[in-house]
């Protein structure tokens, strides 16, 4: 297949020339030509005097359409081209390959990786490669031949994120070698999670929040009451019960999370029955812990960044501070809010703005006492900051 080549304004030329690896739809100069052109196909990237940049792949994802690949003008990418970056990859996540306490981590990340709209994700053996766009996905074969070349696996699932609705597509997730037994244990941190790679995009736990349930579970625990919001299966409400929390509370809207959080608390011999698991939107929840006069040592908030329901619309972008502010009305004096969100379209700074706003609206003294990014293996590279889109910062209440 002929490489197309793409004219690129010289403004975002310059960017990408030290490393920004995000094709952007606004700084193409001859946008035209992939009008007609299937995602998949190989772009020689130009600037406007015509010197080459470098070479990626055509790919609808967010606002770019592809994610440059090499800068070296005739290296071709092909399964050996797979093969180096995901061995270069895999040996930087060597301790964690090697770890007997954690058995589920990020082994490829994506851009921080070399491959923009890629991901491989380890689950004690299994591996999940997740896909977000059409233009990475028909490198399919070369990738799985590539992985095949280098690693031993028990078995290999896939997550295809993309779609005409930029949704999740519904398929068979099972690509080679043998078929798990669902639910797989994996270990973090010597916590047991129960996830199931064949059962839709989401597969029961987020890996991005490792070292904040860390924390949780060895410094702000216990002898604590702990409120857990947004809790999909419970994995901050596990690991502050097995940090000797005082008592937990979980709340979330989808029904499933109940039976889920259930299932976390059980493969970790925890009872329960003995914590508090609720089906409810968080902020109807706020209103009924204030009208019950309950409140908190420790508050963890992880909304989506964006979230829909029948009476509400959630966007951590406009809502966060509001969400913040209900939650600092139900925590203790001297009490933690830990305040998180993987909300890309802003940085640290403005989350720190959100953090004072809700504190100036309650009248409140606080102290930032701890901040967290992504781990090790997520990967990033700094000339792309909106790859290290996780932003946590642990927030002591003063009055």
């Amino acid at each position: 297949m002929t490489d197309v080549t793409i004219k690129i304004k010289q403004r975002t030329a310059t960017k990408m020339k030290k490393g920004y690896p995000l094709i952007e739809q606004a700084a193409l100069v001859n946008r035209d030509l992939l009008s007609t052109s299937k995602e998949g196909i190989i772009l020689r990237l130009v600037d406007e005097a015509g010197s080459f940049i470098g070479k990626g792949y055509y790919g609808k994802q967010n606002k770019g359409v592809g994610w440059m690949l090499t800068r070296t003008e005739h290296e071709a990418i092909d399964t050996a081209f797979f093969s180096r970056l995901f061995q270069a990859a895999f040996q930087k996540r060597l301790a964690l390959l090697q770890s007997e306490s954690t058995t589920a981590f990020r082994l490829f990340n994506g851009e921080g990786d070399g491959i923009g709209g890629l991901t491989i994700d380890y689950y004690d053996g299994f591996y999940v490669c997740t896909w977000y766009s059409e233009g990475i996905y028909t490198f399919r074969n070369e990738v799985y031949k590539a992985l095949e070349s280098i690693v031993s696996f028990k078995g290999v699932y896939e997550k295809k994120r993309f779609s005409t609705k930029g949704t999740y597509v519904e398929d068979d997730d099972f690509v080679m070698g043998e078929r798990g037994e669902f639910p797989l244990l994996v270990k973090e941190n010597e916590i047991t999670f129960a996830i199931y790679l064949n059962d839709g995009p989401m597969v029961g736990v987020f890996l991005d929040q490792r070292e904040v349930r860390r924390r949780i579970h060895d410094e702000y625990a216990k002898g604590k009451t702990v409120l857990n919001t947004f809790s999909y299966t419970g994995a901050f409400s596990v690991a502050a019960a097995l940090g000797r929390a005082e008592k937990t509370t979980s709340v979330d809207l989808a029904n499933r999370s109940l039976a889920k959080t259930i299932e976390q608390f059980s493969v970790n011999g925890v009872d329960y029955e003995s914590q508090d698991i609720v089906v409810m939107d968080v902020f109807n929840y706020f209103k009924y812990a204030k009208k019950k006069e309950k409140s908190f040592d420790l508050v963890i908030l992880d909304p989506p960044s964006f979230a829909r329901s029948k009476k509400r619309t959630f966007s951590a972008e406009k809502n966060y501070t509001d969400l913040l502010q209900e939650a600092i009305s139900i925590t203790n004096k001297d009490g933690v809010i830990v305040a998180s969100t993987n909300c890309s379209t802003f940085g640290m700074d403005k989350f720190h703005s959100f953090i004072g706003e809700a504190f100036k609206r309650e009248k409140g003294k606080y102290e930032i006492l701890e901040e967290y990014t992504l781990p090790e293996d997520f990967r990033t590279t700094k000339a792309f900051r909106e790859g290290n889109y996780l932003k946590v910062v642990f927030i002591k209440k003063h009055n």
